[in-house]
């Protein structure tokens, strides 16, 4: 079973100058983090690159975060494509449990490869967004096929979700601590555990 996409009408079309200027700033964003780092990026020195207005950058992004937030998101769109299309047992045609585990060792080197974007993208006034992700859903789908009792109430694949999107994972590794552990070693090790925890919830 695949998410279906469920149309609620027309979307709002946006304006060719705001489609524009939303292209440029995620461009320039871009660059930015690649050559001053994520911590080095400020809305006024966008504003200032891209050669736009600030009052054009607030409205976008309406905070700081929010810039990482939109780059974060344009990474996730590939890793989303990835779930629907790709080849298995990440993407369709393998047994759940298989993709189960797939989508959450993915999703771990997914976070670990983004972590400077995700760190900045956590807006401390704001809730950490988990119970409407699309990660959430995908993963109740794959328990409702490998374990439909375990799965029924939704609360466990919240939960596994949690340990997978939970903020305290992207403080796992620091740059700024030579003892720290790299993000691969980390991906690697914390994937190894999601495939037993998945491997014997679904036995």
């Amino acid at each position: 079973m695949e998410p279906i996409g469920l149309s609620l009408g027309q979307p709002r079309e946006e304006r060719a100058d705001a489609a524009r200027n939303r292209a440029r700033l995620i461009e320039v964003a871009r660059e930015m983090v690649a050559e001053l780092g994520a911590d080095k990026v400020t809305m006024d020195g966008l504003a200032d690159r891209a050669g736009l207005g600030k009052g054009t950058v607030f409205r976008r992004f309406r905070t700081r975060a929010g810039i990482f937030h939109a780059l974060l998101d344009e990474e996730e769109k590939r890793f989303q494509e990835r779930l629907m299309s790709g080849p298995p047992p990440l993407g369709p045609g393998a047994p759940a449990v298989e993709r189960l585990v797939a989508f959450g060792q993915a999703r771990l080197e997914f976070l670990m490869e983004h972590r400077d974007l995700a760190r900045a993208a956590i807006d401390p006034g704001q809730p950490v967004a988990i119970g409407d992700s699309p990660s959430l859903f995908h993963v109740h789908m794959l328990l409702g096929e490998a374990c439909p009792d375990a799965a029924v109430h939704g609360t466990l694949a919240l939960q596994l979700v949690a340990a997978l999107e939970g903020p305290i994972l992207l403080y796992l590794t620091s740059a700024d601590d030579p003892g720290a552990p790299r993000p691969g070693a980390v991906a690697s090790t914390l994937g190894a555990s999601w495939q037993v925890l998945v491997e014997r919830l679904c036995a």
